[in-house]
Protein backbone atom coordinates (compact mmCIF):
# COMPACT_ATOMS: atom_id res chain seq x y z
CA UNK A 1 0.00 0.00 0.00
CA UNK A 2 1.38 3.37 -1.00
CA UNK A 3 1.82 6.09 1.37
CA UNK A 4 -0.70 8.06 -0.59
CA UNK A 5 -3.10 5.57 -0.18
CA UNK A 6 -2.48 5.16 3.57
CA UNK A 7 -3.85 8.81 4.26
CA UNK A 8 -7.18 9.36 5.39
CA UNK A 9 -9.32 11.05 3.19
CA UNK A 10 -11.00 14.62 3.94
CA UNK A 11 -14.52 13.40 5.03
CA UNK A 12 -12.34 11.16 7.77
CA UNK A 13 -10.15 14.08 8.82
CA UNK A 14 -13.27 16.49 9.10
CA UNK A 15 -14.98 13.83 11.59
CA UNK A 16 -11.42 13.83 13.67
CA UNK A 17 -12.11 17.60 14.54
CA UNK A 18 -12.67 18.49 17.93
CA UNK A 19 -14.37 21.60 16.82
CA UNK A 20 -18.01 21.74 14.91
CA UNK A 21 -18.28 21.74 11.18
CA UNK A 22 -20.86 22.63 9.62
CA UNK A 23 -21.53 22.49 5.88
CA UNK A 24 -24.70 25.34 5.04
CA UNK A 25 -25.97 25.94 1.69
CA UNK A 26 -27.21 29.76 0.29
CA UNK A 27 -30.38 29.71 2.48
CA UNK A 28 -28.20 28.86 5.72
CA UNK A 29 -29.72 25.29 5.64
CA UNK A 30 -27.47 22.65 7.10
CA UNK A 31 -26.38 20.51 4.76
CA UNK A 32 -23.40 18.20 6.51
CA UNK A 33 -22.46 18.13 9.76
CA UNK A 34 -19.56 16.30 11.84
CA UNK A 35 -19.66 14.53 15.11
CA UNK A 36 -18.57 17.76 17.13
CA UNK A 37 -20.94 19.65 15.57
CA UNK A 38 -23.48 16.69 16.98
CA UNK A 39 -22.29 17.21 20.08
CA UNK A 40 -22.31 20.94 20.12
CA UNK A 41 -26.09 20.95 19.10
CA UNK A 42 -26.97 17.87 20.98
CA UNK A 43 -28.74 16.23 17.64
CA UNK A 44 -27.00 13.66 15.01
CA UNK A 45 -26.09 15.25 11.51
CA UNK A 46 -29.15 13.39 10.00
CA UNK A 47 -31.74 15.34 12.18
CA UNK A 48 -29.39 18.91 11.80
CA UNK A 49 -29.52 18.08 8.19
CA UNK A 50 -31.99 20.33 6.33
CA UNK A 51 -32.34 22.70 9.81
CA UNK A 52 -31.84 26.35 9.35
CA UNK A 53 -28.31 27.46 10.86
CA UNK A 54 -30.35 30.31 13.07
CA UNK A 55 -33.17 27.63 14.41
CA UNK A 56 -30.14 25.46 15.86
CA UNK A 57 -28.27 28.45 17.60
CA UNK A 58 -29.01 32.12 18.81
CA UNK A 59 -26.31 34.65 18.38
CA UNK A 60 -26.29 37.68 20.70
CA UNK A 61 -24.77 39.81 18.61
CA UNK A 62 -26.33 40.96 15.44
CA UNK A 63 -23.80 41.91 13.26
CA UNK A 64 -22.42 38.21 13.36
CA UNK A 65 -25.94 37.19 12.60
CA UNK A 66 -25.77 39.61 9.58
CA UNK A 67 -22.15 38.95 8.38
CA UNK A 68 -23.47 34.70 8.36
CA UNK A 69 -26.88 36.31 6.08
CA UNK A 70 -24.27 37.38 3.29
CA UNK A 71 -23.68 34.41 1.30
CA UNK A 72 -20.36 35.63 0.14
CA UNK A 73 -19.14 36.67 3.34
CA UNK A 74 -15.58 35.20 4.96
CA UNK A 75 -14.77 36.22 7.90
CA UNK A 76 -13.44 35.07 11.60
CA UNK A 77 -15.04 35.99 14.60
CA UNK A 78 -13.60 35.56 18.06
CA UNK A 79 -15.04 35.32 21.58
CA UNK A 80 -18.64 35.51 20.85
CA UNK A 81 -21.64 34.37 22.91
CA UNK A 82 -23.54 31.61 21.15
CA UNK A 83 -27.04 29.50 22.82
CA UNK A 84 -27.32 26.26 21.32
CA UNK A 85 -29.12 23.04 23.21
CA UNK A 86 -30.22 24.63 25.81
CA UNK A 87 -27.07 26.47 27.08
CA UNK A 88 -24.99 29.60 26.74
CA UNK A 89 -21.20 29.28 25.15
CA UNK A 90 -18.37 31.38 23.99
CA UNK A 91 -17.14 30.31 20.64
CA UNK A 92 -14.59 31.13 17.77
CA UNK A 93 -16.60 31.00 14.52
CA UNK A 94 -15.17 30.81 10.92
CA UNK A 95 -17.44 31.45 7.83
CA UNK A 96 -15.14 30.50 4.29
CA UNK A 97 -17.11 30.49 1.04
CA UNK A 98 -17.28 27.01 -1.27
CA UNK A 99 -16.15 28.86 -4.66
CA UNK A 100 -17.43 26.04 -6.95
CA UNK A 101 -20.72 26.05 -4.66
CA UNK A 102 -21.76 30.03 -4.99
CA UNK A 103 -23.58 30.63 -1.03
CA UNK A 104 -22.49 27.06 0.17
CA UNK A 105 -20.78 27.70 3.23
CA UNK A 106 -17.84 26.04 5.77
CA UNK A 107 -18.59 27.41 8.72
CA UNK A 108 -16.44 26.34 12.14
CA UNK A 109 -17.52 26.68 16.24
CA UNK A 110 -14.79 26.02 18.55
CA UNK A 111 -16.03 26.26 22.09
CA UNK A 112 -13.72 28.17 24.13
CA UNK A 113 -16.05 28.30 27.48
CA UNK A 114 -18.87 29.21 29.14
CA UNK A 115 -20.33 32.79 29.56
CA UNK A 116 -19.06 33.30 32.71
CA UNK A 117 -15.57 31.98 31.87
CA UNK A 118 -15.11 34.71 28.95
CA UNK A 119 -11.23 36.57 28.63
CA UNK A 120 -10.23 33.86 31.31
CA UNK A 121 -9.03 30.10 31.04
CA UNK A 122 -10.51 28.22 33.81
CA UNK A 123 -7.64 28.92 36.48
CA UNK A 124 -7.01 31.83 36.89
CA UNK A 125 -3.45 33.42 36.70
CA UNK A 126 -2.30 34.28 40.30
CA UNK A 127 0.82 33.00 40.82
CA UNK A 128 2.82 36.69 41.51
CA UNK A 129 -0.08 37.31 44.32
CA UNK A 130 0.70 33.72 45.62
CA UNK A 131 4.28 34.39 46.23
CA UNK A 132 3.42 37.40 47.35
CA UNK A 133 1.02 36.03 50.06
CA UNK A 134 3.82 33.90 51.40
CA UNK A 135 5.83 36.97 52.19
CA UNK A 136 2.86 38.85 54.17
CA UNK A 137 2.06 35.72 56.21
CA UNK A 138 5.36 36.12 58.49
CA UNK A 139 4.54 39.29 59.76
CA UNK A 140 1.54 38.89 60.36
CA UNK A 141 2.03 36.57 62.88
CA UNK A 142 4.41 38.74 64.11
CA UNK A 143 1.41 41.56 64.40
CA UNK A 144 -0.84 38.51 66.03
CA UNK A 145 1.46 38.09 68.49
CA UNK A 146 2.10 41.61 69.31
CA UNK A 147 -1.55 42.09 69.80
CA UNK A 148 -2.35 39.51 72.35
CA UNK A 149 0.67 40.59 74.86
CA UNK A 150 -0.61 43.86 74.30
CA UNK A 151 -4.29 42.41 74.81
CA UNK A 152 -2.38 40.82 78.47
CA UNK A 153 -0.57 44.24 79.33
CA UNK A 154 -3.15 46.73 78.86
CA UNK A 155 -5.41 48.56 80.70
CA UNK A 156 -8.98 47.05 80.42
CA UNK A 157 -10.23 50.17 78.39
CA UNK A 158 -7.76 49.14 75.35
CA UNK A 159 -8.21 45.36 75.39
CA UNK A 160 -11.12 45.53 72.67
CA UNK A 161 -8.81 47.45 70.32
CA UNK A 162 -5.92 44.88 71.23
CA UNK A 163 -8.95 42.52 70.33
CA UNK A 164 -9.65 43.91 67.03
CA UNK A 165 -6.39 43.75 65.53
CA UNK A 166 -5.80 40.26 66.07
CA UNK A 167 -9.41 39.47 64.22
CA UNK A 168 -8.47 41.91 61.66
CA UNK A 169 -5.23 39.81 61.17
CA UNK A 170 -6.76 36.30 61.25
CA UNK A 171 -9.33 37.74 58.54
CA UNK A 172 -6.19 38.85 56.42
CA UNK A 173 -4.80 35.44 57.07
CA UNK A 174 -7.97 34.16 55.78
CA UNK A 175 -7.46 35.80 52.46
CA UNK A 176 -4.15 34.87 52.04
CA UNK A 177 -4.65 31.64 52.42
CA UNK A 178 -7.10 31.71 49.52
CA UNK A 179 -5.05 33.14 47.37
CA UNK A 180 -2.33 30.86 48.08
CA UNK A 181 -5.00 28.05 47.07
CA UNK A 182 -5.69 29.68 43.79
CA UNK A 183 -2.08 30.58 42.92
CA UNK A 184 -1.42 26.72 43.40
CA UNK A 185 0.05 24.98 40.48
CA UNK A 186 -0.29 21.45 41.88
CA UNK A 187 -3.39 19.05 41.49
CA UNK A 188 -4.66 16.64 43.87
CA UNK A 189 -5.01 12.95 42.60
CA UNK A 190 -7.99 11.84 40.70
CA UNK A 191 -9.86 8.45 40.75
CA UNK A 192 -13.58 6.89 40.84
CA UNK A 193 -15.96 8.46 43.45
CA UNK A 194 -19.09 8.24 44.67
CA UNK A 195 -21.21 11.21 43.49
CA UNK A 196 -23.74 10.71 45.91
CA UNK A 197 -21.81 9.85 49.21
CA UNK A 198 -19.99 13.06 48.23
CA UNK A 199 -22.75 15.40 47.39
CA UNK A 200 -24.50 14.22 50.61
CA UNK A 201 -21.39 14.72 52.79
CA UNK A 202 -21.44 18.23 51.78
CA UNK A 203 -24.79 18.57 52.40
CA UNK A 204 -24.63 17.41 55.98
CA UNK A 205 -21.96 19.51 56.81
CA UNK A 206 -23.44 22.64 55.19
CA UNK A 207 -26.87 21.52 57.43
CA UNK A 208 -24.85 21.33 60.82
CA UNK A 209 -23.54 24.52 60.24
CA UNK A 210 -26.88 26.31 59.26
CA UNK A 211 -29.23 24.72 61.12
CA UNK A 212 -31.86 27.61 60.58
CA UNK A 213 -31.01 27.72 57.06
CA UNK A 214 -33.03 26.76 53.83
CA UNK A 215 -34.14 22.82 53.49
CA UNK A 216 -31.30 21.17 52.00
CA UNK A 217 -33.34 18.71 49.04
CA UNK A 218 -31.77 16.15 46.30
CA UNK A 219 -33.19 14.54 43.46
CA UNK A 220 -30.61 12.17 42.42
CA UNK A 221 -30.37 9.77 39.43
CA UNK A 222 -29.28 6.53 41.23
CA UNK A 223 -27.92 4.83 37.84
CA UNK A 224 -24.87 7.44 37.76
CA UNK A 225 -21.68 5.62 37.39
CA UNK A 226 -18.88 7.01 39.84
CA UNK A 227 -17.00 10.78 38.94
CA UNK A 228 -13.58 11.06 38.06
CA UNK A 229 -12.43 13.29 40.80
CA UNK A 230 -10.86 13.93 44.21
CA UNK A 231 -13.20 13.24 47.01
CA UNK A 232 -12.12 16.02 49.14
CA UNK A 233 -11.57 18.89 46.53
CA UNK A 234 -15.42 17.72 45.22
CA UNK A 235 -16.95 18.16 48.69
CA UNK A 236 -15.08 21.36 49.06
CA UNK A 237 -16.90 22.90 45.85
CA UNK A 238 -20.07 21.55 46.63
CA UNK A 239 -20.06 23.07 50.54
CA UNK A 240 -18.83 26.43 48.71
CA UNK A 241 -21.77 26.43 46.28
CA UNK A 242 -24.38 24.95 49.07
CA UNK A 243 -23.22 27.85 51.34
CA UNK A 244 -23.48 30.46 48.81
CA UNK A 245 -27.03 29.20 47.62
CA UNK A 246 -28.23 29.20 51.25
CA UNK A 247 -27.22 32.87 51.78
CA UNK A 248 -29.28 33.68 48.57
CA UNK A 249 -31.98 31.69 49.43
CA UNK A 250 -32.27 33.64 52.95
CA UNK A 251 -34.38 31.79 56.01
CA UNK A 252 -37.76 32.42 54.42
CA UNK A 253 -40.96 29.91 54.84
CA UNK A 254 -40.51 29.56 50.85
CA UNK A 255 -36.18 29.22 50.79
CA UNK A 256 -35.53 26.13 48.65
CA UNK A 257 -32.39 24.85 47.83
CA UNK A 258 -31.75 21.64 45.79
CA UNK A 259 -29.10 19.61 44.46
CA UNK A 260 -29.77 17.93 41.34
CA UNK A 261 -27.52 15.16 39.37
CA UNK A 262 -27.96 13.61 36.11
CA UNK A 263 -26.30 11.84 32.95
CA UNK A 264 -26.40 14.21 30.15
CA UNK A 265 -27.73 11.85 27.27
CA UNK A 266 -28.68 14.26 24.54
CA UNK A 267 -25.79 16.72 24.98
CA UNK A 268 -21.95 15.76 25.08
CA UNK A 269 -19.42 18.50 26.39
CA UNK A 270 -16.11 18.64 25.04
CA UNK A 271 -13.51 20.39 26.43
CA UNK A 272 -9.78 20.57 26.22
CA UNK A 273 -8.31 19.23 29.46
CA UNK A 274 -4.71 17.92 29.82
CA UNK A 275 -3.98 18.13 26.33
CA UNK A 276 -6.71 16.14 24.71
CA UNK A 277 -10.49 16.26 24.27
CA UNK A 278 -12.68 14.48 27.03
CA UNK A 279 -16.50 14.00 27.87
CA UNK A 280 -18.08 15.94 30.34
CA UNK A 281 -21.12 13.60 30.95
CA UNK A 282 -21.99 13.47 34.60
CA UNK A 283 -24.02 17.04 35.91
CA UNK A 284 -24.52 18.21 39.06
CA UNK A 285 -26.48 21.14 39.41
CA UNK A 286 -26.67 23.31 42.78
CA UNK A 287 -30.36 25.35 42.57
CA UNK A 288 -31.62 28.04 45.13
CA UNK A 289 -34.83 30.73 44.64
CA UNK A 290 -33.04 33.74 45.60
CA UNK A 291 -32.96 36.92 43.51
CA UNK A 292 -30.06 35.95 41.57
CA UNK A 293 -26.36 37.39 41.03
CA UNK A 294 -26.74 41.64 39.84
CA UNK A 295 -26.24 41.47 35.93
CA UNK A 296 -23.54 43.84 35.75
CA UNK A 297 -21.53 40.81 37.47
CA UNK A 298 -22.45 37.83 36.01
CA UNK A 299 -19.86 38.52 32.80
CA UNK A 300 -17.57 38.22 35.57
CA UNK A 301 -18.50 36.43 38.39
CA UNK A 302 -15.58 33.81 38.38
CA UNK A 303 -12.91 36.08 38.10
CA UNK A 304 -11.07 37.06 41.61
CA UNK A 305 -12.06 39.56 44.11
CA UNK A 306 -15.65 39.94 42.10
CA UNK A 307 -18.70 39.67 44.51
CA UNK A 308 -22.11 40.94 45.28
CA UNK A 309 -21.66 40.07 49.19
CA UNK A 310 -21.34 43.36 51.41
CA UNK A 311 -18.17 42.64 53.09
CA UNK A 312 -17.49 39.61 50.72
CA UNK A 313 -13.78 38.92 49.17
CA UNK A 314 -14.65 37.13 45.94
CA UNK A 315 -12.57 34.89 46.05
CA UNK A 316 -15.30 31.46 47.22
CA UNK A 317 -16.42 31.22 43.20
CA UNK A 318 -12.86 31.91 41.36
CA UNK A 319 -11.65 29.12 44.24
CA UNK A 320 -14.28 26.81 42.88
CA UNK A 321 -13.78 27.38 39.37
CA UNK A 322 -10.07 26.54 39.73
CA UNK A 323 -10.87 23.09 41.71
CA UNK A 324 -13.10 21.92 39.05
CA UNK A 325 -10.90 22.92 36.19
CA UNK A 326 -8.06 21.15 38.24
CA UNK A 327 -10.51 17.57 37.97
CA UNK A 328 -10.78 17.86 34.19
CA UNK A 329 -14.32 19.39 34.50
CA UNK A 330 -16.67 22.66 34.06
CA UNK A 331 -19.00 25.08 35.60
CA UNK A 332 -21.27 27.32 34.79
CA UNK A 333 -23.95 29.92 36.05
CA UNK A 334 -27.23 30.51 34.93
CA UNK A 335 -30.60 32.68 35.78
CA UNK A 336 -33.55 31.71 35.09
CA UNK A 337 -35.84 34.62 35.73
CA UNK A 338 -39.01 33.26 34.56
CA UNK A 339 -38.75 30.81 37.28
CA UNK A 340 -36.88 32.69 39.75
CA UNK A 341 -34.01 30.17 39.95
CA UNK A 342 -30.56 30.29 39.86
CA UNK A 343 -28.03 27.38 38.56
CA UNK A 344 -24.69 26.42 38.94
CA UNK A 345 -23.88 23.74 37.18
CA UNK A 346 -20.86 21.31 36.93
CA UNK A 347 -19.98 18.62 34.65
CA UNK A 348 -17.29 15.85 35.25
CA UNK A 349 -16.33 13.06 33.74
CA UNK A 350 -16.98 9.44 34.53
CA UNK A 351 -14.32 7.54 35.60
CA UNK A 352 -12.47 4.78 33.79
CA UNK A 353 -13.76 1.53 34.20
CA UNK A 354 -11.82 -0.92 36.44
CA UNK A 355 -10.27 -3.33 34.11
CA UNK A 356 -10.99 -7.02 35.69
Amino acid sequence: MTELAERPCAAVQVAALIFAVLLVDEGLKVREANPAAEAMFGSSASRLSGRPLFDLCDLEDERIAESLRDAEGQFIARGISLRCAGRDVLINLTASPVPSHPGWRVITLSEIGSRESRDEGMAPDLGAPSVLAHEIKNPLSAIRGASQLLARRSEPQNVPLAQLIETEVDRIAGLVDRMQQLGRQSVDPLGPVNLHEAVRGAMATVRAGRPQGPELSEEFDPSLPPVLANRGVFEQVLINLLANACDAAGSGADAMVQVRTRFVSDLVIKAVTFGRAVRLPIEITVTDNGKGIPVDLRDHLFRPFVTSKPGGQGLGLALVRKLVGDMGGRIAYRRDEAAGLTHFRINLAAAPESKA
